[in-house]
């Protein structure tokens, strides 16, 4: 045989064999999307305003703690979380020059307006959206992080625009939904603050018992009151410490655990760094309250007894599974800002199970139509087609197999339509040879012109296709991107089996004939 023939039939060959290796076995290579097999999608959006009111917040209290620090004594601190900025009331005889040593080694994002009686801190141009895009990006590698800890498969979770504030969340074979929402849009704040008052049975005896006002560096804050039984019985009111002897961001790990009474609970361990300050903490504040609070609530406020370093524990009268949850979360870090759902879908693998069979089922209709359509019309040729188109979707599956590519219910529909445009190449060049037959020329010359002369009307068509496919892709969401995949990969692979394959099997079939005076075509 020829050597150019041997040599695009072993590359063919190969061709085939990679997609075969990719696709098999089609039931684990094959990737289900939401629609397909049943889960969760949702679209959430991030308060980013959460994010800028706590970054004064901080600001504020660090500026009062390093102030201290320095012996600079200050008045009140007031955020104005609408205008950006935080003021600082400045009592007669402060050293000022102090404090701007302060303002201008610790806090370079802010802009400072320095008046009579009070300094104000407005954030600089462009801080503002800093925050902004840092809030959503840190609640982005949150929510990746908890949905890892919670062993989701192939979930796909991203920012809808470049700089916008909401996150797409595809959970394919969720079974309960209900718990990975709350998982993913919990804030999961975990502090530890010194008591200062209480625990009173409501606001105005809290007050009452600590001079009837709060002090500016203190807040109130709520927990539930449990009974013998465990159960909830009413609320107890705190006073405590605005600033956190320790956060969230100081633990190294978290873990369900259980009391000496088998009660579930949370148990945690501290970085080292965390562990020697906590350490110093307990152990000059012995014999004093410290509040464990998560999300702004107080879980529990107990009496410190001893020195306490690398470890501690959560009780919250949680059941197995809450603790379970609660752990996860604290691991995974805790959100920057409140997360707000705009969009939520179940969809039932039941339901997912239907469409694969409907999808399938058009899929082998459509084929088998086309298939039986090209024999009729074009006979031997047609056949030569089919070869192609059955080359076309194995190419097809392989290429998404490998490169991970996710199958949905717009991706099946865009499966059959690639079974049309891939025939559709076919039907180009072969009428173009019954063309160049009909003039008189050779059967070897009018297969050579037909596929020469379609070749660039071919080009032009797919390539026109493929623009739009790549604009869906960039631009669209779930389903439409699921859409553009299979169209872009079978766009391609129909370019390289109805010019290359169906040129081959002709090469083939007319190789060691020395006069070939038809064609059935």
């Amino acid at each position: 045989m020829d050597k150019k023939i041997m040599w695009r039939i072993v590359f063919i060959l190969i061709v085939v064999g990679l997609a075969v290796w990719s696709i098999y076995p089609p039931s684990e290579r094959i990737k289900y999307g939401l629609d397909l097999s049943g889960g969760v999608h949702l679209v959430l959006q991030v308060q980013t305003d959460d994010a800028i009111k706590a970054e004064l917040d901080d600001a504020a209290i660090r500026m009062r703690s390093l102030a201290s620090e320095k012996d600079i004594k200050l008045g009140k601190t007031k955020v104005d979380d609408k205008n950006f900025s935080f003021s600082v009331e400045i009592p007669p005889g402060t050293d000022v020059s102090a404090l701007d040593d302060v303002a201008g080694s610790y806090f370079p994002n802010f802009e400072v307006n320095k008046s009579p009686g009070f300094w104000k801190f407005t954030f600089r141009a462009g801080q503002e959206r800093t925050v902004r895009d840092q809030a959503v990006k840190k609640a982005l590698e949150t929510i990746n992080n908890r949905v890892d800890e919670f062993g989701v498969s192939e979930p796909r979770i991203s920012r809808q625009g470049a700089e916008g504030d909401r996150i797409l969340i595809q959970l394919p074979g969720v079974d309960d939904p209900a718990r990975v929402k709350d998982i993913i849009s919990r804030t999961a704040f975990l502090e530890f603050k010194e008591v200062l008052g209480g625990p009173a049975p409501d606001r105005a005896s809290l007050l009452q018992a600590n001079g009837g006002s709060i002090p500016d560096d203190a807040e109130i804050l709520v927990g539930d009151r449990k009974g013998v039984d465990g159960q909830t019985i009413g609320r107890d009111y705190y006073l405590l410490k605005k600033s956190s002897i320790m956060t969230g961001r100081d633990l190294r790990t978290a873990r369900r655990s259980q009391d000496e009474f088998g009660q579930p609970n949370v148990r945690f361990d501290l970085i080292p760094s965390a562990a020697d300050k906590f350490g110093s903490y307990t152990e000059s504040h012995i014999g004093t309250a410290m509040a464990i609070v998560l999300d702004g609530k107080v879980t529990s406020a107990p009496v410190i007894r001893a020195r306490i370093t690398d470890s501690g524990v959560i009780e919250g009268n949680y059941t197995i599974e809450e603790a379970e949850d609660l752990a996860l979360v604290l691991r995974a870090g805790a959100l920057p800002a409140k997360l707000v759902s705009l969009e939520e879908r179940t969809v039932g693998p039941s339901l997912g199970h239907d469409s694969v069979v409907r999808g399938v089922r058009a899929a082998i209709s459509g084929l088998i139509l086309v298939m039986g359509f090209m024999i009729v019309y074009y006979k031997f040729s047609g056949l030569n087609a089919d070869l192609a188109l059955a080359l076309n979707l194995l190419l097809l599956m392989g290429a998404m197999a490998y490169f991970g590519a996710t199958l949905t219910l717009p991706g099946i529909a865009g499966v059959i339509l690639t079974i049309g445009m891939a025939v559709d190449a076919n039907v180009l060049i072969f009428e173009r040879i019954r063309e160049e037959l009909a003039v008189g020329k050779t059967v070897r010359a009018a297969i050579d012109t037909g596929f020469g002369r379609a070749f660039g009307t071919i080009l032009d068509a797919n390539l026109t296709t493929l623009i739009a496919a790549l604009f869906l892709f960039q631009f669209g969401t779930g389903p439409v991107k699921g859409f553009a995949v299979t169209l872009t990969i079978g766009i391609l692979a129909s370019m390289f089996t109805a010019v290359y394959v169906s040129r081959t099997i002709y090469m083939v079939m007319l190789h060691g004939r020395d006069r070939v005076t038809s064609l059935s075509i």
